[in-house]
This record gives structure tokens, C-alpha cells and sequence, in this order.
């Protein structure tokens, strides 16, 4: 019972780091510059999650995360010749480049976060109430 214990705790730390992503991307959607103040929009961060298969149960395993991609995404442009980032010369000339983060899609990967969260809380809570009468039977 224990093993489900840390199989539920592998994929809260992981499911904390996917929304700890969400959140940075939704808070920089707007950034137009890097840490240096040059011209180059933030980039969505996306979790990547894999078995880790040092967690494992029968028929279950546990989870880590994998990787932090950054979105390879192409920038949106709106034609703003008059802002101070905008393109000076080239195809988008007169345009600004703005992070490609869909707001909606954040949303939404935020609340599916949300519930594969508490859906391991409750997993845990049902282990702990489990073993707590397993304990009572044996005593």
C-alpha cells in the first residue's frame, strides 16, 4: 500500500511541475523581450512525462518528468509599425512578434492538470483509509 502511496506522490510532483509550466506561460504571454531586453517573445514551456518504471506496482507505475520542451512554435505577428520592438526590415517589416500561447488551450491543460491532481489526492486518501483499516482488522 505504501508503493501506491509513492506512485500517487511521483505523479503529484509531476503534475505540480506541468502547472508550475502553465502558469509561467499564461503569466508571459505578453512578453515581447528576453532577460537581456532584445526583441525575442517568450516561448511556451511544455511538460513531458515518462514511466518511471523505479515506481513500480502490480499493473501500475509511476511518473517523472521527463523533459521541459520549449515550443517551436513560429511567433504571432500584428502589424504595429509604430511600436519601438517592431521589424525594422525584412518579410515582417512593421510588425511585432508576440508569444504564441492560446489562452484557451492554457486553460484548458491547466484544469485537465488540476484534476489528474486531486484525482491522486484521492488515491492517496483511499491507500492511507485502506491501510488504517487493515490495521484495525490486524489489531
Amino acid at each position: 500500500m505504501i508503493r501506491s502511496i509513492d506512485i500517487s506522490t511521483s505523479a503529484l510532483v509531476a503534475q505540480r511541475t506541468r502547472l508550475n509550466a502553465i502558469s509561467g506561460n499564461i503569466a508571459n504571454m505578453s512578453s515581447l523581450t528576453d532577460e537581456n531586453g532584445e526583441a525575442n517573445p517568450y516561448r511556451a514551456r511544455e511538460v513531458v512525462f515518462q514511466t518511471d518504471d523505479s515506481l513500480t506496482t502490480s499493473g501500475a507505475s509511476g511518473v517523472k518528468v521527463a523533459e521541459i520542451k520549449t515550443s517551436e512554435a513560429d511567433h504571432r505577428y500584428r502589424y504595429q509599425p509604430n511600436h519601438p520592438l517592431a521589424i525594422k526590415e525584412g518579410e515582417w517589416k512593421g510588425y511585432v512578434a508576440y508569444p504564441n500561447i492560446d489562452m484557451t488551450t492554457q486553460m484548458v491543460d491547466a484544469m485537465e492538470t488540476t484534476r489528474a491532481y486531486e484525482a491522486n489526492v484521492g488515491v492517496m486518501e483511499i491507500s492511507k483509509n485502506l491501510s488504517r483499516e487493515t490495521l484495525t482488522i490486524l489489531a
